[in-house]
């Protein structure tokens, strides 16, 4: 509800409207119309008047007489936004921007079981990747930056549990295919809330990746570069967090 900085309503009473719905955003229980007129200014009849009709279209609801709090219609609003947000609509300009800036393919993936899938990926011809991963490609878990974010979200048991499912089983030299190594690397994936694969899906590739969350705070995604193991610069890593960041701004997330 909160308006942009330097932008005022044209109609004084939508601005008034905002700041009323803006107090009752910033409190979980209901708020006293005295609470509410000394906070946005307002002169107590000015607010019961507004408060009112706010209530009339369910944008506010009044659990008892004098008292305040936001109304279910929001709700619902809010709802439908949330339906329409797709993290692959949200991600594509940002990873095109970030593609333009470092040339190399940029990917998004999501998690499903004990993989990952690659749902979206902006790439050239001139990146100078001899393998790249299609669309709808898939990956263990431990082999990948995204993997490693959504692991390092698990507790140690269900680490455990995924390293015997899958026997932590390599495809190159690099592999992490031990569970003291693969959880030291978490480790620093928790510490760094970024991860990386060095080698270790495909020799000659190295990746860096930062996660994308929702409006609940919920890992939804990763964001990552992929790039010849001689060029992946770090200067990058900041650009990926970055970019996920914005991806996740535009799924409502709030830091």
């Amino acid at each position: 509800m909160r308006k942009k900085e330097g932008q005022t309503p044209t109609i004084q009473v939508l601005e008034r409207m905002f700041s009323l719905l803006d107090v009752l955003a910033a409190h979980p229980d209901p708020v006293s119309l005295k609470e509410i007129s000394d906070k946005t200014g307002l002169h107590p009849s000015t607010a019961h008047r507004i408060l009112n009709d706010l209530a009339t279209g369910r944008f506010v609801e009044r659990p008892e007489a004098g008292s305040y709090r936001l109304g279910m219609r929001l709700l619902e609003m809010g709802n439908l936004v949330k339906a329409r947000l797709d993290v692959r609509d949200a991600a594509l300009a940002p990873m095109r921007e970030l593609h333009k800036l470092t040339h190399q393919p940029v990917n998004l993936s999501v998690r499903q079981g004990d993989e990952i899938v690659y749902i979206e990926r902006t790439y050239s011809e001139r990146s100078g990747m001899q393998v790249v991963r299609a669309v709808g490609g898939r990956a263990p878990l431990h082999l990948t930056s995204v993997g490693k974010l959504f692991l390092a979200l698990d507790d140690p048991q269900r680490v455990r549990a995924y390293a015997t499912r899958t026997g932590l089983a390599g495809h190159t030299r690099n592999s992490i295919t031990d569970l003291q190594r693969l959880e030291r690397e978490l480790s620093s994936v928790r510490q760094n809330a970024t991860a990386r694969d060095d080698e270790e899906l495909e020799l000659g590739v190295r990746c860096m990746a930062a996660g994308i969350y929702d409006d609940q705070g919920k890992l939804v995604a990763g964001l990552s570069i992929s790039a010849p193991a001689d060029r992946l610069e770090e200067s990058w890593l900041e650009r990926v967090k970055a970019t996920a960041s914005q991806i996740s701004s535009a799924l409502g997330h709030r830091n």
